[in-house]
């Protein structure tokens, strides 16, 4: 009785913790909603006919699209394997249409379609009539319905999508050449947009120079003041005058209205004007990697009458950025404490490839923080805004760099798209703190020194004010015009080179680059030893490399450095996926996850940390690496040998070099220890410490026979919405009686889900039933529109008498607080299997019967033990 009411209270906690967490908001469309503000902003993702494939006449109102799947965005035209290198993703076309009704208040109003990102090429149809086309994959744009719907009768918007190689815009390199792959798609949001016929600008709509929307501009900063430029562009789109008031309100974090301005704006028929204000903000709380405070800008416009014609919000942190040459990077007028650093990040996840929702792109961003970084490069176009909302949110600054990758067409039509490109990817991003810099160039491409310099130049156009700071390779053509330059430690010095520098990538080390194999190139299976040699590799091995260490041995002239990747990855032009990540497909970490968390200095919001490298297996080396951010390590081994270590002993540039204790794990004498029935002294035990007190501690035991499979949620502080596209990560562990996971184990786990949720992928892509790697197999669980529980069961596939007995966790989902237009759901959102009383009380007795069973044969198994002890050693049977 007392265990099963711990473990209910256990369950309860847990399912409590899951549905209490704070759902991050994400900006739509461009902007923060503001509550009745005239503006309706409508979540499209749901219920999407698709094809994959072409159709003709597909485009046309009356179209039998009935036999079609049912899908919603984002959508990545596909589920491929984890192992989906090699371009084996679909190249080609593929339609959605999406069948919907509106209101008759919407019409005669302004009505928008706010595409996010779609892959490649694409044109849009509304009822059989063309609205636009739009070439490149990264950055939004927009179909613009306005007057073409019909009220409360079925409108269908057709949308033709092909993500073949094209070289007339960028990247425009074929897949099979490229180093990540397309996918493709409708793969990240869609928003319809409803608002009056006067209304601020979008500006990757309106094509102004550093014009459009809103636009702020911290134009100065100290402890004690700031100063923010805020511009705001309003279109009347009447065939008459119009005169509104425009209320801007600055709210602090902690919302309270710090500064405020009110103006009468008169507007021409069919005409925009821009507002101009400028806040005066005392002892302004500024945005930094350790205090990412935001404020929130609110602009609404009312008519004489006081009646809400718009609103919208954006967030902005106030800060100063300034590269000052050979003195480094300043924040907020004072040097940068350390070294800048972080990784580069594809936007590919296992399963889905691009098509990760918003809360997956925050909880990305939320892995990388925690893993110790403190910037993200773009790699290499433009990220999801929702990932950039979570980067000012955390603290982790970006460099945005636009959509390219060793590619150059002469063609002028080429040339055009990407500097149109950058002009949109700088008006998309601008009001974000965390961009630290702008990559405007083609990554390692040989382009002409002419783009070099217009592309540098187009970005200070868009943005004409101190702050933007553009970046490129030191030795391309064209590098001179550059603000900050790409290079190695050892590329550049300062008797000659006086402009700041960055590490873009450091520490891949493939032998070529056709073969690729890397010390940094190592997949989560393939055990300990390997990712021993990726983390020691990327922290300080024993021959010159770019690392960690050699980056933190540098002058403040170079800045920090990019690692060369996050996250495992897909590729177009080899048959391995990238394995350098610091975590798998899944965000399963590796070893030199925890190296890099260990880089972060203990601070109030920094905890201590410890982590041993080590799994007792018998193939596990005999020296023990521990990561820690302590000073010092005091080792036990088997509750008998104490050993200490300080950090500072070993004389190294980074502050928390990998910490070795040699030679103190022996199979032979922990395999003494269980033959004499002293397992409770088989441990190692790593204790951190600073100023002689112990503030972190970690346990490391060896696994045993694998007994069962426990599931665990991997939400990363992000709750699961029932919004029809989020999904979340479960891992099973197969695990001895005592939980410690059984990592030598080549089982085949299947999954069942029953409630409000359903499993991403199947055999075919070999999801589900999925190989243990390493002792876990991950799968993703994706939400329905209707808040509840969800109920996830793992086994192995060829279940015996001796084999571990099934796991079950239970989830809950929350409400969207987003408002939805739809006609029909999505088939993974259709739930097929729902929850009974009567089943889960049947499948509890089975789960109960095998409990027994177990515990009856572990019971026959001792006297077997017994008798292969004693004929190992030579007894005779008393």
């Amino acid at each position: 009785m007392k265990n099963t009411l711990f473990l209910f209270l256990g369950f309860a906690i847990n399912l409590m913790a899951q549905t209490n967490l704070h759902a991050p908001e994400f900006s739509q469309a461009g902007f923060w909603k503001i509550e009745n503000s005239g503006r309706d902003v409508f979540n499209f993702n749901i219920g999407w006919r698709f094809l994959k494939g072409d159709a003709n006449n597909a485009e046309k109102f009356d179209f039998d699209d009935s036999k079609w799947n049912v899908v919603n965005t984002p959508h990545g035209l596909e589920y491929v394997s984890s192992e989906a290198s090699g371009s084996n993703n679909y190249q080609g076309p593929a339609w959605y249409r999406k069948h919907f009704t509106v209101d008759k208040s919407s019409i005669g109003k302004v009505i928008k379609i706010h595409f996010e990102g779609v892959m490649g090429k694409c044109k849009i149809w509304l009822n059989g009539e063309k609205i636009t086309e739009h070439y490149g994959g990264y950055l939004p744009f927009e179909a613009d319905l306005t007057d073409k719907l019909k009220a409360d009768e079925d409108n269908v918007l057709a949308v033709w999508v092909d993500n073949s190689d094209d070289p007339m815009y960028p990247p425009g390199k074929p897949q099979t050449e490229l180093d990540f792959s397309y996918f493709g798609g409708v793969y990240r949001d869609v928003w319809m947009v409803v608002k009056n016929k006067i209304y601020i600008t979008n500006p990757n709509a309106v094509n102004k120079v550093a014009g459009g929307g809103v636009f702020t501009h911290v134009e100065s900063v100290s402890e004690t003041q700031a100063k923010v430029l805020v511009m705001v562009d309003i279109q009347n789109d009447l065939r008459k005058k119009a005169t509104v008031t425009a209320t801007l309100n600055l709210r602090d974090p902690n919302g309270k209205i710090v500064a405020g301005y009110d103006k009468m704006v008169s507007l021409s028929a069919g005409k925009s004007k821009q507002i101009k204000n400028t806040f005066n903000i005392t002892k302004p709380k500024l945005w930094a990697p350790w205090s990412p405070d935001l404020y929130r800008l609110e602009v609404r416009l009312t008519n004489k009458k006081q009646d809400n014609i718009d609103g919208v919000a954006i967030r902005l942190g106030i800060r100063k950025i300034e590269f000052k040459g050979i003195d480094g990077l300043f924040l907020n007028n004072k040097p940068y404490p350390g070294k800048l650093m972080g990784a580069n990040r594809h936007q590919d996840h296992g399963y889905v490839g691009n098509a990760i929702p918003n809360n997956g792109q925050w909880r990305d961003a939320k892995i990388l923080k925690n893993a110790g970084c403190d910037i993200i490069r773009a790699a290499h176009y433009p990220a999801d805004p929702a990932f950039m909302d979570a980067c000012d949110a955390l603290g982790l600054f970006y460099i945005v760099a636009t959509p390219g990758w060793q590619f150059w067409n002469k063609d002028p039509i080429f040339e055009a798209r990407v500097y149109q490109d950058i002009r949109n990817m700088v008006r998309r991003d601008r009001n974000y703190a965390c961009v630290i810099m702008w990559e405007p160039i083609l990554n390692e491409t040989d382009y002409p020194e002419r783009f070099a310099k217009t592309a540098h130049e187009t970005v200070h156009e868009e943005y004409p004010f101190q702050g933007a700071y553009t970046v490129c390779d030191y030795f391309m053509d064209g590098q001179e015009h550059y603000d900050v330059l790409y290079a190695h430690p050892w590329q550049i010095k300062s008797e000659t080179e006086k402009r700041s520098s960055f590490t873009r990538e450091w520490g891949d080390n493939v032998d070529d680059f056709f073969a690729h194999n890397s010390p940094s190139r190592v997949a989560r299976g393939w055990g300990e030893h390997a990712q021993l040699v990726q983390a020691k590799h990327y922290a300080a091995p024993d021959y010159p490399f770019t690392t960690w260490n050699s980056l933190a041995d540098t002058p403040p002239q170079k800045v920090g450095g990019t690692l060369w990747h996050a996250f495992d990855h897909q590729r177009g032009y080899h048959p391995d996926p990238f394995y350098g990540g610091l975590t798998d497909v899944f965000r399963q970490p590796k070893y030199s996850y925890h190296m890099f968390a260990s880089q972060r200095d203990v601070s109030e919001k920094n905890d201590p940390m410890i982590f041993i490298a080590h799994e007792m297996t018998p193939f596990s080396e005999p020296d023990v690496q521990v990561y820690t951010n302590c000073d010092e390590v005091r080792l036990i081994v088997m509750e008998r040998d104490t050993l200490y270590q300080k950090a500072s002993d070993l004389k190294m540039a980074m502050k928390h070099p990998i910490i070795t204790f040699k030679k103190v794990f022996d199979f032979m004498e922990m395999k003494k220890l269980f033959r004499s029935f002293k397992i409770d002294q088989v441990s190692i035990v790593a204790e951190g410490i600073i100023d002689g007190e112990v503030v972190a501690r970690a346990v490391k035991k060896p696994s045993k026979r694998p007994s069962g499979i426990v599931l665990s949620l991997q939400n990363d502080g992000v709750p699961f919405t029932a919004n029809g596209s989020d999904f979340v990560r479960v891992i099973a562990s197969v695990v001895d009686e005592d939980g410690i996971v059984k990592r030598l184990n080549n089982s085949d786990l299947k999954f069942e889900v029953r409630g409000e949720g359903g499993i991403i992928g199947d055999a075919s892509i070999l999801a589900n039933p999925r190989k243990l790697e390493w002792g876990t197999a991950p799968i993703l669980v994706r939400s329905t529109l209707k808040p509840g529980k969800v109920i996830i069961k793992a086994s192995v596939v060829d279940e015996g008498a001796q084999t571990p007995l099934s796991g079950e966790l239970e989830i809950e989902s929350i409400s969207s607080t987003d408002r939805f237009i739809y006609s029909e759901l999505g088939v993974e959102n259709v739930n097929s299997k729902g929850i009974s009383s009567q089943k889960d009380s049947q499948d509890v007795l089975l789960e109960k019967i095998k409990k027994i069973e177990r515990e009856l044969n572990t019971y026959r198994l001792k006297e077997v033990e017994i008798q292969q002890k004693n004929f190992d050693e030579g007894k005779k049977k008393n």
